[in-house]
């Protein structure tokens, strides 16, 4: 098996570019997605029943949202270019959903330029770190036991906070953008060091995933910031 670090370096930038291009798409279909959520009322639709309806339906989402990101990451892992481009659709499609209700908080209720500025920050952050991955050409494999661990940990802590009922606050959010970033070393490393020249559109859907959790940490600061 030759992976994208042992190709040519003319596949390998073939590789980098479908890459980078599908994840670009994939970031432009998640905002097409939103506009018409908006447009349609059901973003704002999705706000009124998670907020009116208490934490544990909260829960709920996360779980059926854990499970469709399960079922995206098998469909794009398969041979078939078209499974893997549903996989890729229902990652950005399951994305937009689950941020719909944060995203018309922040429209309706904070600062018009929150929304920008966390795109903006999340745009730059990943950029810096994606530089970092390509410039060192270090294998962040290693990463992958601790996000491991602090994906269990961070879980834990938000079931907990639905049940009883506390606040996550600044802190927390600060510490998932630590873990978003690591996600993104993690991912752009594992795509250049084991992924295989033909399978861009699971890496874009990796890298994609991390942005989301990335964007969904800093979109929180901004709001939080915002309100002070």
């Amino acid at each position: 098996m030759v992976t994208v670090a042992q190709a040519r370096p003319t596949e390998r930038a073939q590789f980098i570019r479908n890459t980078y291009l599908h994840l670009a798409g994939a970031i432009g279909a998640f905002v097409v997605v939103e506009f018409i959520l908006f447009q349609t009322g059901v973003a704002g639709a999705l706000a009124d029943l998670l907020l009116g309806s208490g934490r544990f339906v909260w829960l709920g989402v996360l779980a059926a949202f854990s499970l469709i990101g399960w079922m995206a990451r098998s469909f794009a892992a398969q041979a078939s270019v078209q499974t893997q481009y549903l996989g890729l659709g229902l990652e950005v499609v399951a994305q937009a959903i689950i941020f719909a209700p944060l995203l018309y908080i922040a429209a309706v209720f904070s600062d018009p330029s929150v929304i920008p500025t966390a795109g903006i920050l999340t745009l730059l952050l990943f950029a810096a770190l994606t530089a970092i991955a390509f410039v060192t050409k270090k294998d962040f494999s290693f990463l992958g036991g601790i996000l491991m661990i602090g994906g269990f940990v961070a879980l834990g802590v938000i079931i907990c906070s639905a049940i009883f009922g506390f606040q996550l606050g600044l802190f927390f959010s600060a510490i998932m953008v630590l873990f978003a970033a690591g996600a993104i070393l993690y991912d752009t490393s594992k795509v250049m060091h084991y992924y295989q020249p033909g399978q861009h559109v699971a890496a874009s859907l990796e890298l994609f995933a991390s942005v989301a959790l990335l964007f969904w940490y800093i979109l929180q600061i901004v709001m939080s910031m915002s309100r002070r």
